[in-house]
């Protein structure tokens, strides 16, 4: 049996592509900073569908980073939207280890691997290859991270390994959120 998963929308936000003009990733932060260098909470909160509270307890836990002049970066959405594809299937706590993982210090740009908007932009162009698969085989998307960053500079030894690994786990999990949308859907369909 073949479960054709929903992935119409953007991914960790509630914007449906079409309406977008088909992009994600980076062209689709592109389109959101086009105008402006930082966007509003309010903003965030229609782009993503977190409350208020929710977004403002993550800043206060260290998750993500402060406003400056409340105002947020493409860096701070992205990482907004990578905490909010991910925390249907894996508690909080565990993604922002998974975020320090990958890079260090939420202050700090020094102990980066990446950008939060490129490992965005990885993310979104991963699940472009890999969407409408409910069960994608492991190989093939471990191969198709590595084509992705094959060209990322490994800044130290083992930098990218480290980021294809994380980039496995965001993807695997966001699809495992997908799946459980789409069960949630299946329950509402019987008969109780």
């Amino acid at each position: 049996m073949t479960i054709k998963i929903d992935n119409r929308f953007i991914p960790g936000t509630q914007m449906d592509k079409e309406t977008m003009g088909n992009v994600t990733g980076l062209a689709f932060l592109d389109k959101i900073f086009y105008i402006q260098q930082g966007i509003m909470l309010a903003q965030i909160r229609d782009i993503s569908g977190i409350d208020g509270s929710t977004l403002q307890n993550w800043v206060k836990r260290g998750w993500t980073g402060n406003a400056i002049n409340k105002k947020y970066s493409k860096d701070q959405l992205s990482r907004i939207l990578l905490i909010n594809m991910m925390r249907q299937a894996l508690q909080l706590e565990k993604i922002d280890y998974l975020l320090h993982y990958i890079n260090g210090d939420i202050e700090s740009k020094d102990d980066d691997i990446i950008p939060e908007s490129k490992l965005y932009d990885y993310v979104c162009r991963i699940v472009d290859v890999v969407s409408g698969e409910a069960v994608y085989n492991t190989e093939d998307l471990r191969t198709c991270i590595a084509a992705m960053t094959v060209d990322h500079p490994e800044i130290f030894p083992g930098a990218r390994a480290r980021l294809n690994e994380v980039l496995e786990i965001i993807v695997t999990a966001y699809n495992a959120s997908l799946l459980a949308d789409y069960a949630n859907k299946q329950m509402q369909c019987l008969s109780i």
